[in-house]
């Protein structure tokens, strides 16, 4: 079952990098990279799908096989998702852009499997809850301003990591709502991060900087998770030097594919 766990994780990767990188493709050829415009675009659209059934696959490897297979199979969508988009822009990609991808990956396998397991139910107040949403509604604010004077490598990489932020914020409120006890309005709660998240993560495709884009992406989204998971819901942080020296990683490994050149249309 574990073989089976981490060929279907492996699997869904495949499918979410796909999906992303159908939907940078749309997204840097548009005018307008809003979400409205791009809901016209039949591949974006497409792009979507693969990213649905990617986190489907996902959710089923997670029943048949232990975390600490199934994470790293995750991760391993920022290496198929740089040549599938580099393809998509009639490029190759550079041995650079790969060994940076394999360097961020590495840093972030590391930092998802040193986490603690979290024990029992989580709950999550009202009060928690309203700052939740606020001091990631304010992370993502200052990071889409901090983006509108950067370069744009880091316009891109502000962009996706305010992305991200909204992203973890919503894994955690999913997580409570899953697993904890709630509001019925936690509903309601619920898909306003995640759409804000949606619309940011686009403006960042938009750049071009794909890579950068997707592996800031990829880093804010579990980080910020885990630091709600901390401070509002209890559950343990990772300790030591190797957190350090694994977070180190993937910082190198995104500032080189912040130094790569930015995929264009042809």
């Amino acid at each position: 079952m574990t073989v089976l766990a981490a060929a279907i994780a492996l699997v869904g990767s495949l499918f979410f990098a796909l999906g992303a990188a159908l939907q940078q493709f749309e997204a840097v050829g548009s005018a307008k990279p809003g979400l409205l415009a791009l809901l016209r675009r039949p591949r974006w659209l497409a792009g979507g799908a693969s990213i649905l059934a990617g986190g489907g696959l996902h959710i089923v490897a997670l029943g048949l096989g232990p975390l600490t297979i199934v994470q790293p199979m995750g991760v391993a969508s920022l290496l198929f998702a740089l040549p599938i988009a580099a393809a998509l822009h009639g490029r190759r990609p550079s041995r650079r852009e790969l060994s940076a991808a394999a360097v961020v990956a590495a840093g972030l396998i590391g930092l998802v499997l040193l986490v603690p397991p979290s024990a029992g139910p989580t709950y999550l107040s009202p009060t928690g809850l309203a700052t939740l949403l606020a001091v990631a509604g304010v992370a993502a604010v200052l990071l889409w301003a901090g983006s509108k004077v950067a370069s744009p490598a880091g316009r891109a990489a502000l962009l996706a990591t305010s992305a991200g932020v909204l992203y973890g914020a919503t894994a955690t409120l999913m997580r409570v709502v899953v697993d904890g006890s709630w509001n019925w309005w936690y509903l309601l709660a619920l898909p306003v991060p995640a759409l804000l998240a949606l619309m940011l993560l686009q403006r960042a495709y938009a750049v071009g900087h794909f890579g950068v884009s997707f592996a800031s992406l990829q880093i804010a989204d579990p980080l910020t998770a885990v630091a709600f998971g901390a401070l509002l819901l209890g559950e343990p942080l990772p300790s030591g030097l190797l957190p350090v020296a694994a977070a180190a990683l993937t910082a190198v490994g995104t500032v080189a594919l912040a130094r790569t050149s930015p995929l264009e249309n042809h």
